[in-house]
């Protein structure tokens, strides 16, 4: 609990405090306003609760409503405050467990919510869940299921309480190691744990296995794909990286998670390649951006010569337009690309 947050419990139980033993300084006398404050307090509460119950149709009275509660409010606020009478000590023993009831209530309730009013909905979320961390946590433990254990390590794992995570994981491989949600973010604890040390690819990499077994088994999951998209760009393959992260988003078409690295990824290798320089810019938007197809055919299996690519390209073939612009070194590291593409 913050600084702030404990501070606020001690102004909310010093105010309580006072307010309850303040009517013990006061002898009882009558109120002249009586009938008065009576009245509005009435009328308060009526407009509170037409404002509470407005719905779509009658929302149009809500300025109408919130006027005249303001004027109500302000006339209670002139009036002059209430004589009250002394009250019993039992009164005043009652008050002050209610005030420490409404304070521990307050410390897990109230406070917290306020609180997350200043997050977006994602920060909010996340703090929401790990603050149900240790619970779900002593449920997985205690039972040993493998649904207890897999849903304490989706928790822990969202609110970047990846130790946790990786204990919950592991529990529920070790009963079924055919999980491809623990399978794959088990992989990509393990990797982004060793950033910066992976280099290339190699079979027997613990997080690679993972993440690759996890995509095998799931192949039509959206976030195993992009996880393994993830891992083969550490690995330095980018063009099986590009395939997977087209995978994902042909998968999960509002996802925009892979959309960084996919720049990046074809930003490598159009620097290093003309061929694929010259691919992206004409080309991709319709075949992908390694070759694997989209509005337009695959390019990686269609059995085209590099004659026929040369004539596709300035002439163009059924609803695909020609590019006579692309000629001289431009059109032969184009041709060599897509012909390396079909061997």
């Amino acid at each position: 609990m913050t600084a702030l947050t404990l501070a606020l419990l001690a102004l909310l139980l010093i105010a309580a405090v006072v307010l309850v033993l303040a009517p013990l300084r006061q002898t009882g006398v009558s109120d002249p306003d009586a009938l008065q404050r009576s009245q509005l307090e009435t009328e308060r509460e009526r407009l509170f609760a037409e404002l509470r119950g407005l719905s779509d149709d009658t929302e149009s009275r809500r300025p109408e409503l919130e006027n005249r509660a303001a004027r109500v409010l302000r006339s209670l606020d002139g009036m002059p405050p209430a004589p009250a009478g002394k009250l019993p000590a039992g009164w005043l023993w009652g008050g002050l467990a209610a005030v420490a009831v409404l304070v521990a209530v307050g410390a897990f309730s109230f406070i917290p919510s306020w609180q997350l009013r200043g997050l977006n909905s994602a920060e909010a979320q996340t703090v929401k869940t790990a603050v149900r961390l240790p619970g779900l946590a002593a449920r997985a433990q205690n039972s040993g299921r493998v649904a207890d254990q897999l849903t304490w390590g989706r928790a822990a794992f969202d609110a970047g309480q990846y130790d946790q995570a990786s204990s919950a994981y592991a529990s529920a491989l070790k009963q079924n190691p055919r999980q491809p949600e623990a399978l794959r973010r088990l992989g990509i604890i393990l990797l982004t744990k060793n950033d910066g040390q992976a280099q290339a690819a190699k079979p027997n990499d613990q997080a690679f296995l993972l993440i690759r077994t996890a995509a095998q088994l799931a192949p039509n999951d959206s976030e195993s794909q992009l996880l393994l998209g993830f891992a083969l760009s550490r690995y330095g393959q980018d063009a099986l990286a590009l395939s997977a992260l087209e995978r994902y988003r042909s998968l999960s078409p509002q996802g925009r998670d892979a959309d960084q690295l996919i720049s990046a990824i074809r930003s490598r290798q159009n620097s290093a390649d003309p061929g694929l320089a010259v691919y992206a810019a004409n080309c991709a938007s319709c075949h992908g951006a390694a070759g694997g197809g989209g509005i337009g055919p695959s390019l990686l299996r269609a059995g085209l010569t590099r004659a026929s690519v040369a004539a596709i390209t300035r002439n163009g073939k059924g609803s695909m337009p020609g590019f006579p612009n692309i000629t001289g070194k431009s059109l032969d590291a184009l041709l060599a690309l897509v012909e390396g593409w079909q061997k």
